[in-house]
């Protein structure tokens, strides 16, 4: 795809830069455009949908229906392109091909995207984060290096940060930090959802492989593990999970609107009940030393310390947002999961972890600096459960906004899925539509009070 260099260092009135070309971003970009307004797209990779390709052979839980943004359907259909079966549900890799391609370079949106273009800094025009002279008026400065080592600038009215979290994976420590040996032997840890069954084939098959992390991305990872195993008898998978509440794995069932996020977990329930891997939970991880034959992973299981003797380490724990190119906004971002402050209690992992939360937009993500934004799963912070149609949803609400309609911005126009992957630590109203009987959370809901109050939210974050 062709770099649009002639855009740089160019003033447009009623400019916006959207930082990053996945979904996500050029969501954003066609609802502006559909509002009259100018996007210009920086996108680090060369391609749209660089990180999605990274994990482009895993497939997603959602089908077509639900990944297709409105603005930029309307775009795409003055083309010859053809909507895929909304019932199937793609890979990562069908999503860029089959959709974000096609969106970037046969439609309004290829000219407002520049390739390799790599975000390193944001701040307000003239202004540092200490100035406060006349700093709701005044615009934005985008700081961004091409391929070539170039530096650029762009100036804008407003910023929308759709980079993601795919490129800042969580470390191995339970504090959040690395552990002893990590850094020194990246050289056997991947990071995210490697592709075990072909691309990195030769790194894992008839090796001894540790998976660490207790999501989806990390059964994906297992289950492939275990697709390599049924050609390669001698693939050793071990499974290390933080806590050993297992309930999570099973999944929504055939009660879950996205039924493949249930079925993933059903899988890895047989594949542990079937002895074919190796599972250690509640598991840390103390230290990882490299040894003549891979790497020894000092650990312990309900306080029980061993030694793992093993080849590669597979860290598919979530991610967390690089804040650090927003170093000189200011940003109204909560403490402990690092998203808009008033997003921040409807997604709070120590409260719930559900599929859903209840649809927002501008007024939830809004920051102390005016007309400048963080949207799809950057927005979450640390928090795993975002979905693609929320991220939709957020940008239809800004770009309203941006446009001086404000009805329209603070108008919910999503329905999301009920989705029964859930499970929460406060309250005892359902708004889940499953819990697994007996089990912790049979009795709880994804619906919680805000962090610091006693009563419980009358708004469920489910839908």
């Amino acid at each position: 795809m062709r770099q649009n260099n002639d855009t740089i260092n160019n003033t447009i009135s009623n400019t916006i830069v959207v930082i990053g070309a996945g979904p996500v971003g050029l969501a954003a970009a066609a609802h502006l455009i559909a509002r009259g307004l100018t996007p210009i797209v920086l996108e680090k990779g060369q391609s749209v949908g660089s990180a999605m390709l990274e994990w482009g052979q895993v497939r997603v839980f959602t089908p077509w229906k639900y990944l297709v943004d409105s603005a930029v359907e309307k775009l795409l259909n003055k083309t010859d392109w053809q909507y895929p079966d909304k019932e199937h549900m793609p890979t990562g890799r069908e999503i860029v091909e089959q959709y974000l391609v096609p969106a970037a370079t046969n439609t309004q949106l290829e000219s407002t995207i520049i390739y390799g273009a790599e975000v390193v800094a944001v701040a307000k025009n003239n202004l540092s984060k200490s100035s406060s002279n006349n700093r709701d008026e005044t615009g934005y400065t985008v700081h961004f290096k091409t391929q070539g080592g170039q530096y650029h600038s762009v100036e804008s009215d407003a910023v929308i940060d759709a980079s993601g979290t795919w490129h800042n994976p969580n470390p191995i420590g339970l504090d959040g930090l690395p552990v002893p040996g990590e850094r020194e032997n990246q050289a056997v840890i991947r990071y995210g959802i490697p592709d075990v069954r072909f691309q990195q084939k030769v790194d894992y098959m008839n090796k001894r492989t540790l998976v660490l992390g207790g999501g989806h991305s990390a059964i994906n990872v297992v289950l492939d593990l275990l697709k390599l195993q049924e050609t390669n008898p001698n693939t050793k998978i071990h499974w290390g999970l933080r806590t050993n509440n297992l309930e999570k794995l099973l999944g929504g069932g055939l009660n879950d609107q996205l039924p493949a996020r249930g079925e993933l977990g059903l899988a890895a329930k047989r594949a542990i009940e079937s002895g074919a891997l190796t599972l250690l939970t509640p598991l840390k991880v103390h230290s990882i030393t490299r040894t003549e034959s891979g790497v020894s992973v000092e650990n312990s299981v309900e306080g029980v310390i061993d030694t793992l003797e093993i080849d590669r380490i597979i860290v598919s724990a979530g991610f967390r947002p690089n804040l650090d190119i927003l170093r000189e906004l200011r940003l109204d971002i909560d403490e402990v999961v690092e998203a808009p402050s008033k997003l921040a209690p409807l997604i709070d992992p120590n409260l719930h972890s559900c599929g859903t939360v209840k649809p927002h937009g501008v007024m939830e993500l809004s920051h102390h600096d005016k007309n400048f934004f963080v949207v799809g799963m950057k927005s979450y912070g640390r928090a795993p459960t975002f979905l693609m149609l929320t991220g939709y949803e957020q940008v239809r609400s800004i770009s309203a906004e941006l446009a001086g309609d404000h009805e329209a911005a603070r108008r919910v126009e999503l329905i999301l899925p009920k989705t029964g992957v859930c499970s929460t630590k406060k309250s005892n109203a359902g708004c889940c539509e499953i819990a697994l009987p007996g089990s912790e959370s049979e009795s709880e809901s994804c619906c919680s009070a805000p962090r610091g109050t006693k009563e419980k939210s009358s708004t469920s974050c489910c839908g």
